[in-house]
């Protein structure tokens, strides 16, 4: 029963991005229904810009994106999301970083998201694993032909890097591990906290709305106001996530709730990675924040201590939502590991 709680909270938190949890309102920005209806009254562009195509994984057919770097390429930095969402709800202005800071970015639907295959005959007697979907990521690897990439997750996502890392170690040349876990089940770990999460589920009733009402204009308001929500040093652009939404609801259909399931039995049927840790080798850093209720921080702190190569970095007050406060100087200690991970000894313990 422990296992499926954790699960679940998992699948609320749908990709780290809150949408329904951790919210203590719902005011959107101002001029949000007149930049709604704007977008609304015509086509959708500008949201996929670099490369795109599918890749195969067995039978799988697995969408991505290659988004080239400004200036001189350093190496390219591959893309985990969280559970059950697609890729291109990334923050624009993360993926506008790595690449100024000279990375190619590659992000791709996991499958049953996105743009990718959506599993319809995915049954819970014959589930897919986390291994199968790290073999999803080396899939796009080789459709790109790239030997080796900075692999970076977040939750889930962190998850699926953490095996790739294991089951593929020569393609791997660093790893950055968001608000994740080697073990989410791990019995003897903090589980999900109860309390936030009934007070977040309170808190985002007004959001629930949104999502009941559906249509377009109310599911872009769910995402602006869930985002606002969630804090952080910099305002939210309507018009950019404006097109997002729009984008992903009449191009791929919006959110697959069947990956929600999909995704927790990949999780539960896979083995823990604590064993396997010792045998990653490529400079890695784990940020979690002190104050993630879904992941708490103590599985951030295992994971740093588990990788012989892993340093921590720790994020003062920051839950399990992504974006999180203070990106810009996440954004740099990120890019400072990518640039650093040849030559670095680790510094095991860092706070922001």
């Amino acid at each position: 029963m422990r296992k499926w709680v954790v699960l679940a909270s998992a699948a609320l938190g749908l990709a780290g991005l809150a949408v329904l949890l951790a919210l203590r309102g719902h005011r959107l920005p101002p001029g949000t229904e007149r930049t709604i209806a704007r977008i609304r009254a015509g086509p959708v562009a500008g949201v996929v810009t670099g490369k795109s195509g599918y890749a195969q994984s067995g039978g799988v057919r697995i969408w991505y994106e290659s988004i080239p770097p400004v200036g001189t390429e350093k190496g390219v930095v591959l893309l985990n999301i969280a559970l059950g969402v697609g890729s291109l709800f990334w923050p624009p202005a993360f993926l506008r970083a790595l690449s100024a800071a000279g990375y190619r970015v590659v992000r791709f639907d996991q499958r049953g998201t996105g743009a990718s295959s959506w599993m319809t005959g995915w049954s819970r007697k014959q589930p897919y694993s986390l291994i199968d979907m790290a073999g999803d990521a080396i899939a796009v690897l080789d459709e790109l032909r790239i030997d080796g990439a900075h692999v970076l997750g977040l939750s889930l996502g962190g998850f699926i890097a953490q095996e790739v890392a294991i089951e593929y170690p020569e393609r791997v040349r660093s790893l950055t591990l968001m608000s994740t876990s080697a073990d989410p089940t791990d019995t003897s770990m903090p589980g999900p906290r109860t309390w936030p999460l009934v007070r977040s589920a309170f808190g985002g009733l007004p959001l629930l709305r949104y999502r009941l009402l559906g249509g377009e204009t109310n599911l872009v308001k769910e995402m602006l106001a869930g985002l606002v929500a969630q804090g952080g040093d910099e305002p939210v652009d309507v018009e950019e996530w404006t097109r997002i939404v729009l984008y992903d609801l009449r191009e791929r259909n919006g959110l697959n709730l069947g990956a929600l399931r999909q995704h927790q039995a990949a999780v539960a049927v896979t083995r823990s990675r604590y064993p396997l840790l010792g045998t990653i080798t490529v400079p890695t850093l784990v940020i979690h924040g002190t104050a993630d209720a879904f992941l708490p921080i103590a599985h951030g702190h295992r994971l740093a201590a588990a990788i012989p190569s892993a340093c921590g970095l720790w994020l003062e007050d920051a839950g399990h939502p992504f974006p999180y406060p203070n990106m810009s100087e996440v954004v740099t200690a990120i890019t400072n590991h990518l640039d650093a991970s040849r030559s670095r000894a680790p510094d095991r313990q860092a706070h922001l």
